[in-house]
């Protein structure tokens, strides 16, 4: 498995993360200890997690197997997030220095270490002050808590704040983003893109596949089935099944990362993990796994050998559709410098 530094951190860690929600949720202890064995053999040395995946059960069972493999663990570059309620208490949430110092201390003792590789806010927090979050975050550093902070389902313009504001305080900048991002998710090119790449801050992608709908596994006019996230239940993924049955750009994107897949000879899930790898500023895709064997299938996406035209007809057809200004083709012609005056 490659390697990319953590945005500009000197961490290096491997393209594909392993992300641990399911564990305690969809995968038990035994099952997820097994899944991050599976994930160290095939070469991956990235753990992400956050205090909310199952209320803490994701974080404790990360613990006991870092307990139990201290050799093994070593490898392992850990990020877990804050920011969620974790509790009722009026104060148990957000991104304040209160909330955060909590959460985090919280975070050390389930995991059981003494500090964490990297820690993310969760999401932005529009009553905290961003200064008190950020001065926070550059204490937890300097107290030897975390070792780096990034930022998690930020826009454009809170990156660049968050960014900018701890370059002009002297404080420690974020490193990494965690966002949506798939070949049916691609809003954040407008500004989000752009904003990390001008920061110098690394994608996280998280929900590669888009719910399970690029597994290739749903078909139009067939509602979802059998033993998959959208066949269990329905609503699951980014919107209802009612919904997305009639977009036709979704069926299309869909359609052609299927006849992709069979062309290449890998399966849809592989091609759609495949092309988001090669995408501007994506440092490391989070792949969850409710199986080691779903977990091997999509680790062998980072072999999959994708031709330019085949990357460039998905780019295309997975193109956003709506073009608002000053998105769109005002914004492509402006990336170019071929707007005439």
């Amino acid at each position: 498995m490659h390697s990319r530094t953590l945005g500009r951190s000197g961490a290096v860690v491997a393209a594909q993360t392993l992300g641990t929600m399911t564990f305690g949720n969809e995968a038990d202890e035994s099952t997820s200890h097994r899944i991050i064995e599976a994930y160290l053999d095939a070469g991956g040395n990235f753990l992400d997690t956050a205090d909310v995946y199952s209320r803490g059960t994701s974080e404790r069972i990360i613990g006991k197997w870092l307990a139990a493999n201290p050799k093994d663990a070593e490898r392992l570059v850990i990020t877990t997030k804050g920011r969620f309620p974790m509790g009722d208490d009026a104060n148990d949430y957000g991104a304040s220095r209160r909330h955060l110092s909590r959460a985090l201390d919280a975070s050390l003792q389930r995991l059981g270490v003494e500090r964490i590789d990297l820690y993310q806010v969760h999401a932005w927090d529009a009553l905290t002050p961003l200064e008190e979050t950020l001065r926070f975050l550059d204490d937890a550093i300097s107290a030897g808590k975390i070792d780096a902070f990034g930022l998690s389902n930020y826009t454009g313009w809170q990156i660049t704040k968050a960014a900018l504001a701890a370059e002009h305080r002297g404080w420690a900048p974020p490193v990494t983003l965690q966002v949506q991002y798939s070949l049916l998710v691609r809003g954040i090119e407008h500004e989000v893109v752009p904003a990390v790449l001008d920061q110098g801050i690394g994608l996280l992608p998280w929900s590669p596949l888009a719910g399970g709908w690029l597994t290739g596994k749903y078909r139009r006019e067939e509602a979802p089935t059998g033993a998959s996230r959208l066949g269990e239940n329905p609503e699951r993924g980014m919107e209802a099944w009612s919904l997305r049955k009639d977009d036709e750009r979704n069926w299309a994107v869909i359609d052609a990362v299927r006849e992709g897949a069979e062309r290449l000879g890998c399966s849809p899930a592989q091609l759609a993990l495949a092309w988001l790898d090669r995408q501007p500023g994506v440092t490391s895709t989070i792949i969850g796994a409710r199986s080691v064997e779903q977990l091997q299938a999509n680790v062998a996406a980072l072999d999959v050998d994708v031709d330019e035209e085949t990357l460039q007809h998905l780019t295309e057809i997975s193109r956003p559709q709506a073009e608002v200004y000053p998105y769109g083709e005002l914004a492509i012609k402006q990336r170019h410098r071929d707007l005439t005056p």
